[in-house]
């Protein structure tokens, strides 16, 4: 089911505590709402990344929507989710900067990895469902899971959060208050509705208050307004993002294809705990779902984009709203896309306050985690067992960090993709060394 979108309840309307499944949609101004919001989780790391990595952010949220659109045909539909930019990457790219190599020389060596992705897919998709679960048993997907949203505290604590702590803070407890007290659709909005309230909130500080000393996105501490609508008023109306062609280097190439084996888990991960809120079985559309991300990612960085995952943020807005339909990421999708074609608009999603990034963040990454521990309370994972106790604490523990290990040269291992590692290789480690273990 790639479209054909059954109406949901009555007349497309969404009753209190009702699910939308990825097969249903709700009526058309609805759905662009949620579009919409999932627009806005989107849309922070993936313009970030990009910057850091030394790409053009405008490509890559351009070509986050062509990356999305292109995994939910390749998946047919059954596993809702968006394409954002991959932080698997960053090391890699940062090492390559550092070595003298251009942004041309970083996607050449993206696009590769790529295709690599998309051809384990392939393999991971004819061997079956029952190799999936031997590699990726549910002790080491919660883990992985866990690690995902939890791996993303540093990102709240260190880049968002201290940007304006009452203002995340008032904006935390509003998506609290709108999501637990609002049992309908507005309830099912309360990302998008707190980001809009925590915006208003920066803006009236602003003139209340006036500038703020704290620390600006890029972590220096200076004295500033909280909302800042300069880059909107020089941005264009319309017009086509930097799009440039790949150049291919070995030492590059070499640099970043250890990130495929975290993006392998981070793909299964994700795709686990959306079956586990939509109540689906995913194992027959797991290699379906990495070919997806890798032919993606071959595309994106085909023309200077930036490498692509499925995105945690987006999971959280799902398991936050229990609205799974597919459709709300095909209008993402077309809003992304929209998005690298109008630079005003996009700059003015991009001026939406760190602190009220913060403020929404610190719920859609807690409930990521927290996904985590349903797969293991629903599977009965055994943690007296040291081989499941001690590889996964290890692993979280290196991601939460996050914890940098410097592997040779300029080439590192952190966070997410360390421990990633950690828990997959140390758990098959510890239960070939342990003997005839019994699989959690």
């Amino acid at each position: 089911m790639a479209f054909g979108w059954k109406v949901h309840g009555e007349k497309g309307s969404l009753a209190p505590g009702e699910v939308v499944k990825p097969d249903e949609r709700l009526s058309w101004p609805r759905m662009i709402g949620f579009g919409a919001q999932h627009v806005i989780a989107m849309f922070g790391a993936t313009f970030v990344f990009p910057v850091v990595m030394g790409l053009d952010p405008n490509v890559a949220v351009m070509m986050s929507g062509v990356a999305t659109i292109i995994f939910l045909l390749i998946v047919n539909g059954k596993v809702p989710s968006y394409l954002g930019t991959s932080a698997s990457f960053v090391g890699g790219a940062l090492a390559i900067t550092a070595s003298g190599g251009s942004p041309a020389v970083i996607t050449g060596a993206i696009l590769v990895a790529g295709v690599v992705l998309a051809l384990c897919g392939v393999v991971i998709h004819y061997m079956g469902v029952e190799t999936i679960n031997k590699i990726f048993p549910p002790v080491v997907t919660g883990a992985v899971v866990m690690l995902i949203g939890f791996g993303l505290a540093y990102v709240v604590a260190d880049i968002y959060w201290p940007q304006d702590h009452w203002i995340a803070f008032l904006t935390m407890l509003v998506v609290f208050v709108i999501i637990a007290t609002f049992r309908g659709f507005i309830g099912r909005l309360g990302i998008l509705l707190g980001l809009v309230i925590g915006f208003l909130l920066s803006w009236g500080a602003d003139l209340i208050f006036g500038q703020i000393t704290a620390p600006d996105g890029t972590g220096k501490i200076t004295t500033h307004f909280r909302v800042n609508f300069d880059g909107v008023e020089q941005a264009s109306w319309f017009g086509l993002p930097n799009f440039h062609a790949p150049s291919f280097q070995l030492s590059a190439i070499i640099l970043v294809l250890p990130a495929v084996i975290a993006l392998i888990a981070e793909n299964i991960g994700h795709v686990k705990a959306v079956g586990e809120m939509t109540g689906t079985d995913v194992d027959p559309v797991m290699g379906k779902a990495i070919i997806g991300d890798g032919v993606a990612t071959v595309i994106t960085s085909a023309v200077g984009g930036s490498p692509t995952t499925t995105y945690a943020e987006n999971i959280g807005v799902m398991a936050a709203t229990r609205v799974y339909s597919t459709l709300a990421y095909y209008i993402a999708a077309v809003i992304a896309i929209l998005l690298g074609l109008v630079p005003k608009f996009g700059q003015l999603v991009y001026a939406i306050p760190g602190g009220v990034l913060g403020g929404v963040t610190v719920i859609l990454y807690g409930m990521i985690g927290l996904l985590g521990a349903k797969i293991w309370v629903e599977n009965r994972v055994d943690f007296a067992d040291p081989v499941n106790m001690v590889p996964i604490g290890a692993g979280i523990i290196l991601a939460i960090g996050p914890v940098t290990h410097q592997v040779a040269g300029d080439f590192s291992l952190a966070g997410i993709a360390f421990g990633t590692i950690v828990v997959l290789g140390g758990y098959h480690l510890l239960r070939a060394l342990s003997g005839s273990r019994t699989v959690s």
